[in-house]
């Protein structure tokens, strides 16, 4: 079995390709480049984005915000922060952020996805979601809690006053222009 290169964290935020398109992530000492989104997960993306910012001024959804949460630099499909966790510089969020949201790829492996999502939580991120279009539901995660799993008309926990939102509303999201 060959031997498996790690990178540190300084030495990959120094690598000039994991800025493209997809992004890189620093997982587990391996650098992984994010896969292509498909349209659905385009528009499911775009359309909570746009639904969590219109709702709140507390917080603000950001697509594809590299964080940096030594060892690793995840770069969630969602990052949800404190507005007042933002940085009046642009660059990178330093830490995890209070919400983390995932929407899983067909051919994206769900143990990557939620190695991000555990080590995000044991550094400060609140709630995480991942979300599996395919079969319609969204695994949750809150503090120590193991996740659950929501489907169907489900209401998904959310930080601050957010208004309510179910799986089916999320899922709907996948087919709004």
């Amino acid at each position: 079995m060959p031997a498996v290169t790690t990178i540190s964290l300084t030495d990959f935020l120094v690598q000039p390709n994991i800025d493209g398109s997809p992004a890189w992530e620093l997982l587990n000492g391996q650098a992984i480049q994010k896969p292509m989104p498909t349209l659905f997960h385009s528009r499911l993306q775009r359309n909570l984005v746009n639904f969590i910012n219109r709702s709140t001024d507390t917080y603000e959804a950001i697509q594809e915000l590299r964080c940096l949460v030594p060892p690793l630099s995840p770069v969630p499909d969602i990052a949800v922060v404190a507005v007042a966790r933002l940085s009046e510089e642009d660059g990178p969020l330093e830490g995890a952020p209070d919400w983390l949201i995932e929407t899983r790829s067909p051919d994206q492996s769900t143990l990557s996805l939620q190695t991000k999502i555990l080590h995000c939580l044991s550094n400060g991120t609140q709630l995480a979601w991942l979300i599996d279009i395919d079969h319609q539901q969204v695994w949750v995660w809150q503090g120590d809690n193991l996740p659950t799993i929501f489907s169907s008309e489900m209401s998904l926990p959310m930080l601050g006053d957010l208004p309510e939102l179910t799986v089916d509303g999320a899922i709907a999201m996948t087919r709004q222009r």
